[in-house]
């Protein structure tokens, strides 16, 4: 596999992202599978997966974005012009009326914020001639989420509404609401979906006839192998039927899902009590999640320490002490100018890197039956331009 995809990949600056439209058009095909199946609409969340240059083709197949900033929203009508929901854990009173230029679902964290906001809402659908839908995001209080840092629904979380705290706001809030947005799933399968829902149902089902949406927020595992298109159909189908309501799922990894590569090369290797290669990526700017999560990304044709003959710890290029992506073993000894070809890094790498040290940003390219095409390349003047 490496040796075909360096081929393809032929001579790429490096450290490079690269992103496979043929994975991603696989993708695009499930997705739109499920949609056919049930008749729900699904959306890119743009917090997993911001590549604008591909917005068009996304847009062949999903009903539009889903945003939670300013920027994102903007981003999202102007590149693909489809709809903009929008989610905040709370809004800016100085961004919200361009906000609302953009929005045709506004989801709200709290009825505080919708008390502040609900007046603008309407007075900016009356000035653009068209609808936008307010919804309010619910904690129902229960995630089968595996990393404390990813679960939404943790003691004290500030993300969502609880049953109380809604029955104690008020007949107003309720009478605001066009729609409920619930977000409980980190790289989960359906099952995670049908537990949760069953949550939701028992807590806030006596108000849903009342409404015109249900949004199921991400997390969904939707193209991962092994997931449970069955049980997610059953889930839509159910509520579509009982409750009479539009459903809406918004992934941003399964779109992205096993779809790109990050390309880097060894710069040198040092020893200090092991071999150690230091690579022209890094894993604080690159492919943070690396040491956020933390977890380990495979490299194409590599094994686990001391699986195969040669171990080395890939450091990368930054001064951080912990700029350390991890160990890994190959066939034959590492050389200065290797390529490594690190996989699945279309999600949460080039939405969270950044240029700490200076360190510049990798490329951007697009891989697909014509060849690699660089999409965009970075310089000081991108660095320059964060800073003052």
């Amino acid at each position: 596999m490496k040796n075909i995809l360096v081929q393809e990949l032929g001579e790429i600056t490096t450290p490079a992202y690269v992103v496979d439209e043929r994975l991603l058009k696989k993708n695009l095909d499930v997705l739109q599978g499920v949609q056919r199946a049930t008749g729900c609409k699904i959306l890119l969340a743009l917090k997993g997966f911001s590549m604008h240059a591909v917005f068009p083709l996304i847009g062949e197949y999903l009903y539009g974005i889903t945003a939670s900033s300013l920027f994102e929203a903007r981003l999202g009508s102007e590149e693909m012009g489809k709809e903009v929901h929008v989610y905040a854990p709370a809004y800016r009173s100085d961004e919200f009326a361009e906000l609302m230029t953009y929005a045709d679902h506004v989801v709200f964290n709290s009825p505080t914020q919708i008390k502040a906001y609900a007046h603008r809402v309407k007075q900016a659908a009356q000035e653009r001639h068209k609808d936008i839908d307010c919804g309010l995001r619910i904690n129902p209080e229960y995630s089968e989420a595996a990393v404390p840092m990813y679960d939404p629904c943790y003691a004290h979380s500030r993300l969502g509404t609880t049953l109380n705290q809604l029955l104690l706001s008020g007949p107003e809030i309720l009478a605001a609401l066009d729609g409920l947005h619930f977000h409980t799933l980190c790289e989960q399968n359906a099952d995670a979906l049908e537990h949760t829902w069953q949550v939701v149902e028992d807590k806030f089902g006596f108000m849903l006839h009342q409404l015109k949406w249900i949004n199921f927020g991400g997390g969904h595992h939707i193209t991962r192998d092994d997931y449970q298109l069955e049980v997610l159909h059953r889930v839509i189908r159910h509520v579509q039927q009982t409750y009479q309501v539009e459903v809406y799922l918004e992934p941003g990894e399964a779109i992205a899902l096993h779809t790109g590569y990050l390309v880097s090369r060894v710069l040198d290797i040092v020893s200090n009590g092991m071999e150690i290669a230091i690579l022209d990526t890094s894993a604080a700017c690159h492919m943070p999640d690396v040491l956020e999560m933390p977890y380990r990304p495979y490299i194409i044709d590599s094994g686990k320490p001391q699986e195969k003959a040669y171990t080395y710890r890939l450091g990368g290029v930054t001064c951080l002490a912990g700029d350390v992506i991890g160990d890994y073993s190959f066939d034959a000894p590492l050389a200065v100018g290797d390529m490594l070809i690190f996989t699945d890094m279309a999600h949460y790498t080039m939405v969270k890197n950044n240029t700490f040290n200076g360190i510049n940003l990798p490329s951007i390219y697009l891989l697909n039956e014509k060849g690699t095409q660089l999409i965009r390349s970075f310089g000081f003047e991108d660095y320059k331009g964060r800073l003052s």
